[in-house]
């Protein structure tokens, strides 16, 4: 079928590459923004808010709680209630997360050992606003920095929109930036007059965003360098094609760069699929830019199911939805995936709008060695080592042999002047 809406392909041709999130070009305009800012500071902040049509010259960049508890309020009841179960949603799955992570003593040669689980001080906190105003990712990146235990969240988003203002004040924020792209990026990685640098930048965010992440990084944290979004789902006989036409389209309309996939057992489920993409899409409001989207995807017949699995290995997508019988028992088989969503009921867009789990997510195949943003993104392991004995434990002789065989002979004296535990140790 050459003018299938999913391009057909075979899984001898899915191929295991991990994609740039940006190409040199956005990489080169971005740096020449984000140097901008890291040299002239509010002044270039205030010129790129501008030029983007972000903020006027006399509207504040920088905005505090009343601005944020006023958007709020102005909201109607359902949707003030609305975006705090999401938060507490979201917010239960991160405490939960974060019980998970504590610290440890332990026993080693000659005393003991461990870590302590510390949050950064500053959290930045990046929320898109380009084509959609996107709540949802204040929430999930804010609130997930708030439970960790930041002193300080920071939510970034261009044109401050009403709704993720809002959504800043219900997850608990202290400081609004209103611009995006690659000069909020800058500002909160340097700090301007007036504003102080964070130490983790958080959340997807366009092309310029990523770039600008990939440019700061080192000078802060960031949690990944994510590209287009991603949905795959795997099938067999037994899901419904409407359902997946819909989950695909849900997809698509993010951006014109997503990236639908369906992976299937079924010879004759692409071609159902694609009879209700084409239905659904003709009623659908973001037809313009799902359409363009589904350009980018493609559909694939496996012969058997674990043929079907290594492909999604391989692809390692964003988000896989997996509509099989025994949906958990397939989902444990699979590897590489952003997150999961087991069994037809669990849509990707539950996900997206805070069931729980985080939808800040690897992209482009990164997911076979990235993780989604989590708690994990806002602390440290800081490790620690007490040893009251090292002449007992047999250790120093272990470290001053090491220092020989490495010639560091400054190592060696040090573990040696331990090695008479009874010696006076001077003044």
């Amino acid at each position: 079928m050459t003018d299938a809406l999913l391009r057909r392909v075979n899984p001898s041709e899915i191929t295991s590459v991990v994609k740039p999130p940006v190409d040199a070009e956005t990489l080169d305009a971005a740096r020449t923004i984000v140097d901008d800012v890291r040299d002239r500071g509010l002044d270039a902040l205030r010129d790129h808010a501008e030029r983007f049509g972000e903020r006027t010259r006399d509207q504040p960049i920088l905005l505090d709680t009343s601005a944020m508890s006023c958007a709020f309020e102005s909201l109607d009841e359902r949707d003030r209630a609305v975006l705090v179960r999401t938060a507490e949603r979201i917010e239960r799955f991160a405490r939960a997360q974060r019980a998970c992570i504590t610290d440890l003593d332990t026993d080693v040669p000659g005393g003991r050992a461990g870590h302590t689980v510390v949050p950064v001080t500053n959290a930045g906190c990046y929320a898109p606003g380009g084509r959609y105003p996107l709540p949802s990712s204040a929430l999930m990146t804010a609130v997930t920095a708030r439970v960790t235990g930041c002193q300080r969240v920071v939510v970034a988003s261009p044109g401050a929109h009403r709704v993720t203002l809002a959504a800043a004040h219900v997850a608990g924020a202290d400081e609004f930036l209103a611009v995006g792209g690659a000069h909020a990026v800058a500002a909160l990685a340097f700090g301007c007059e007036g504003f102080e640098r964070v130490d983790v930048i958080a959340g997807p965010g366009n092309a310029y965003v990523t770039a600008a992440k990939q440019l700061v990084s080192g000078v802060v944290g960031i949690d990944m360098l994510a590209g287009p979004s991603e949905l795959l789902v795997l099938a067999d006989d037994s899901a419904d094609p409407a359902v997946i036409a819909a989950d695909l389209l849900a997809q698509a309309e993010h951006d014109t760069r997503a990236v639908p996939i369906l992976v299937t057992t079924c010879d004759a489920l692409p071609d159902l699929v694609e009879a209700q993409l084409r239905a659904q899409l003709d009623a659908l409001r973001t037809r313009d830019v799902a359409a363009q989207a589904l350009a980018n995807g493609y559909a694939c017949v496996a012969p058997n199911l674990d043929d079907a699995i290594r492909v999604c290995d391989t692809v390692a997508p964003e988000h896989l939805e997996v509509m099989t019988r025994d949906a958990e028992g397939v989902g444990q088989r699979l590897r590489n995936a952003g997150a999961l969503f087991l069994g037809a009921t669990s849509a990707e867009v539950f996900g997206d709008y805070g069931a729980g789990p985080n939808h800040t997510l690897p992209t482009g195949g990164t997911a076979r060695f990235q993780s989604g943003l989590s708690i994990t993104h806002f602390l440290r392991l800081r490790t620690w080592l007490s040893i009251e004995d090292p002449a007992g434990s047999g250790l120093i002789d272990d470290v001053r042999r090491l220092a020989e065989l490495e010639g560091l002979a400054g190592h060696e004296a040090s573990a040696a002047k331990r090695a008479d535990s009874g010696s006076d140790p001077g003044i």
